[in-house]
């Protein structure tokens, strides 16, 4: 069966409003489209758990901080219908800015601190915009529960955060990174890598789990842990680092003692491609 396509707000709402009357549960996986198999296991956990999943695809303006970037990023939205149809999805929402953004945007959610570093840092205003697009999106979806993949883990602690502090009655489901056989992490940006740069991308987990090896030994200064893991990528002068930190897994917080799960994140330019990548580390109780 196909997953019916709706681009209204109104007619979206009117839609679930009868799902929720019939006591249906409601999973959401919001999504900038251009999906994959990342997106498919968001998709395939709303199923086992949702009596009516529903894809939004939207590519929100407002998290973007470069026009290039917004210009660039792929909307392949038939692919992507076809997507959301073969994986049992019910409704997929696609929305126009003109839908989602009315009139300029005035309000927006700003969550501090969890924000501050990674790629807080490198890219101004993107967190503001991603939480503000996923507030509209629970107000206007109303789901049960949310899933978010943990590639994106400085945005999956944000969006708790918003959860937790507005009082949302969403569950947040955190989903493992998918990644190829090579240990790359699924983006939708990887499309734009040159074969060349294709074989160089997977460097970038390597030196994460080459930082979570010598945590795992016991090795407990953040900044040696990230000097000796950054030094496994200096064969590959085309992956520009722009971060490589170990940060406190709930606040985004970097460490400098490691005495406890960390997160280490990453983000490398190759090329025109920005990458990022991430991964839990540190003792466990």
């Amino acid at each position: 069966m196909s997953a019916q396509s709706i681009q209204s707000i109104l007619e979206l709402r009117h839609t679930l409003a009868d799902v929720r009357r019939a006591g249906r549960s409601i999973g959401l996986a919001p999504t900038m489209g251009a999906l994959h198999s990342g997106h498919g296991r968001l998709i395939e956990l709303a199923r086992q758990h949702s009596d009516c999943v529903v894809v939004s695809i939207f590519v929100n303006p407002i998290q973007f901080n470069q026009r290039q970037d917004y210009d660039r990023y792929p909307r392949p939205l038939a692919e992507d219908l076809e997507f959301c149809s073969a994986r049992g999805v019910d409704i997929v929402f696609a929305p126009s800015i003109e839908e989602m953004y009315p009139s300029p945007q005035l309000a927006f959610v700003d969550v501090t601190r969890v924000t501050e570093h990674l790629c807080g840092k490198f890219r101004p205003g993107h967190f503001r915009g991603v939480t503000t697009v996923v507030l509209k999106l629970f107000n206007i979806v109303q789901p049960d529960r949310a899933y978010f993949g943990e590639k994106d883990a400085q945005q999956l602690a944000a969006i708790r955060r918003m959860t937790v502090d507005f009082d949302l009655p969403v569950e947040i489901v955190e989903v493992p990174t998918v990644r190829e056989d090579d240990g790359l992490a699924l983006s939708s940006r990887n499309r734009h890598l040159s074969p060349l740069e294709r074989q160089i991308a997977p460097a970038l987990y390597r030196a994460l789990q080459e930082a979570a090896r010598l945590i795992a030994s016991g090795l407990t200064d953040a900044q040696q842990v990230k000097a000796k893991a950054v030094a496994t990528l200096h064969p590959f002068p085309q992956l520009q680092v722009e971060y490589f930190e170990i940060v406190n897994p709930v606040d985004m917080q970097p460490v400098e003692r490691i005495d406890g799960p960390v997160r280490v994140a990453a983000a490398a330019w190759l090329g025109t491609t920005r990458l990022i990548d991430n991964i839990l580390a540190g003792a466990f109780t």
